[in-house]
């Protein structure tokens, strides 16, 4: 399979040849590659705003990290909804037989293609030394692996539990799988737009200089990320956007029936 086009809402780092940084980041503001882009991000960018409400009364810190309560929980369900949505529209625009059920096992086959587990999120203001986020983690041991049944993701199961018995789980749906369950979100977003937010103001050359702060700049931010580093040749792009985006069919379509789950 070709990586000569990008495939639908799938954000991949583009090898070194001309235009290559231009290339990368590029296509993804192409009206073609993904439909309704920016309601997703929207919908991020309130999520993010509601945390930080939060935020307001409950400090983001190792010591309140277990702390629980009905906002805290009504935005964990909210966020899990909306991961499951970004899920949905990434499949939705390539190849796939629909399952019985779509679950968390299912998508699983997204880390494959869009490396999750690989990305590493910052919380800056997070005080103590668990600021740092890898909700797709468990999903590393598993990749290509199909053997590596049941990998749960902690922060989902805590949504799925206290959603269908909230009165036995309620507690589980605390501040730290609260935050995770964010990064989570911000990781697929990120793996589909980068830090592409779709606003209505112009672009252009932007200079970088010193950051306070390690890893990369995140849509809203609130937050910092860290890209994969593990990409293989062969998965990585290659293509000189400012000629692709003169065809056609420019993007293509990844077929997730090939991949086994």
């Amino acid at each position: 399979m070709t990586r000569a086009k990008p495939f639908f809402r799938t954000c991949r780092p583009v090898k070194e040849g001309p235009n290559s940084g231009y290339s990368e980041r590029a296509f993804v503001r192409d009206p073609l590659y993904a439909k309704n882009a920016h309601h997703y991000v929207r919908a991020f960018l309130l999520i993010q705003q509601d945390l930080q409400s939060i935020f307001e009364y409950v400090e983001p810190s190792d010591e309140c990290g277990a702390a629980y309560s009905y906002r805290i929980h009504a935005l964990l369900m909210r966020t899990c909804i909306e991961v499951e949505a970004n899920f949905k529209a990434i499949l939705d625009e390539n190849l796939y037989t629909p399952p019985g059920r779509l679950t968390m096992e299912y998508y699983r086959k997204l880390d494959d293609t869009h490396h999750l587990s690989s990305y590493e999120v910052k919380l800056p203001i997070w005080d103590g030394v668990n600021s740092v986020f890898k909700p797709f983690e468990p999903w590393k041991q598993g990749r290509g692996n199909r053997a590596a049944q049941n990998v749960r993701i902690g922060w989902y199961q805590a949504y799925n539990k206290s959603k269908h018995d909230r009165h036995v789980a309620f507690k589980s749906a605390d501040l730290q799988n609260r935050v995770n369950a964010v990064a989570g979100l911000l990781v697929l977003l990120t793996a589909q737009f980068k830090d592409e937010d779709f606003s209505a103001a112009a672009t252009g050359l932007t200079v970088e200089g010193y950051s306070f702060h390690d890893m990369e700049p995140a849509t809203g931010s609130l937050f910092r990320i860290s890209y994969p580093d593990d990409w293989t040749d062969a998965e990585m792009y290659e293509f000189d956007w400012s000629e692709l985006s003169q065809q056609a069919d420019r993007f293509q379509k990844i077929d997730f029936d090939r991949i086994l789950v």
